[in-house]
């Protein structure tokens, strides 16, 4: 194993239970042969953090012991495994955060987000990035160029849900997309669907912040569902036909259902946002009327390095999405800020080793 000046422990953001973050000790991780470790430069709060932060589980996912939140991250390889030729010690990287296993038919099929048994950053029981250093396998990480931030490398996690949601939608150049929802998963859509070509890209949020900074990325019309009925409107700009392609992305049922009404026949809904409950009722005469693809969209997989080379062309501000930056040491602090300013933040990152 090969490493630069690695100390033999380190600082952590724990969670020891919702709505409890305290700072403590750990020993630094040893890499096994096949593995890389970490120096955490920057991490971002997502919306999933938040959501066990606040409630403690995620669907089937529940907190019952405590864990490390944060999978959104960058940083520089501080020590290699014995076997790892992929990169090397000093090397700038994004982290892909979920190790899949590589056997089993999601993965031999290329849907590795599929995996039964892939191990994702901060989802229970596996521990998350709110720390100094971390181990992970060396094909889970990426090598970025010198130009692109920390920051905007931790970003093209939630843009590669983007990328994939284009992927599986068969986004085509040209097309019209309405996206539902301009959290920071909802932005870096808007990014990841004019990478892909599309001709308009019509957004709808509650929060102007969020409208304007989607505009920004890319968004040629935007609807503050505040002011407007947002299918009439789409319906409205597109002289009655519906948008091509309609992704949800906030997990809000009326979001879910406007996207769906406001497709055209034959058009196709993409469900990125998971909604706090099980079941919600959709339109079936209208999807089987209209022939509706719908498309489940969890996660991504085989993104991350388009997605870091359009981050890294300058084609999209993605720095201007970051609006607030906090130490290890106020990650509390962090979450709280992305719980209670929706109206001024956009994304929240926390700097494990500053």
């Amino acid at each position: 194993m090969s490493e630069r000046n690695v100390p033999a422990t380190m600082k952590a953001a724990v969670m020891t239970k919702p709505g409890e973050i305290r700072i403590e000790e750990r020993p630094v991780p040893q890499v096994q042969a096949d593995e890389v470790l970490i120096q955490v430069m920057a991490v971002g709060v997502c919306g999933s953090d938040v959501h066990y932060y606040e409630h403690g589980r995620i669907g089937r996912f529940v907190v019952e012991k405590p864990i490390i939140l944060g999978h959104e991250c960058a940083g520089i390889i501080a020590a290699v495994g014995s076997s790892v030729t992929r990169v090397s010690v000093g090397d700038r990287v994004a982290i892909e955060p979920g190790v899949t296993c590589g056997r089993c038919s999601a993965c031999k099929e290329g849907r590795y987000n599929l995996c039964p048994d892939v191990q994702f950053l901060a989802t229970p029981p596996v521990d998350g990035a709110f720390v100094q250093y971390m181990a992970i396998r060396e094909d889970m990480v990426f090598p970025i160029p010198d130009h692109l931030s920390f920051e905007e490398a931790a970003l093209n996690e939630p843009f590669s849900v983007g990328i994939h949601a284009a992927k599986r939608s068969r986004l085509q150049p040209g097309t019209t997309v309405a996206i539902m929802g301009m959290g920071p998963v909802g932005l870096m859509a808007v990014a990841a669907a004019k990478s892909f070509g599309a001709s308009r890209i019509i957004v709808t949020d509650l929060e102007q912040v969020r409208l304007d900074a989607a505009k920004r990325l890319g968004a040629t019309e935007v609807i503050n569902v505040r002011e407007e009925d947002p299918v009439a409107r789409i319906k409205e700009l597109t002289q009655g036909i519906g948008v091509d392609t309609a992704w949800e992305t906030a997990g809000n049922p009326r979001a879910l259902q406007s996207a769906l009404y406001s497709l055209r026949r034959g058009g196709k809904l993409a469900i990125v946002g998971l909604p706090p409950q099980d079941e919600i009722a959709l339109n079936v005469p209208f999807i089987a009327d209209n022939e509706v693809d719908i498309y489940g969209i969890f996660r991504y997989a085989n993104t991350y390095p388009s997605g870091i080379e359009f981050l890294a062309s300058g084609q999209i501000d993605a720095k201007s999405l970051i609006t607030d930056r906090y130490p290890l040491a106020q990650t509390q602090d962090a979450m709280e800020r992305a719980i209670h300013n929706k109206s001024g933040s956009l994304k929240v990152m926390v700097y494990p080793n500053e």
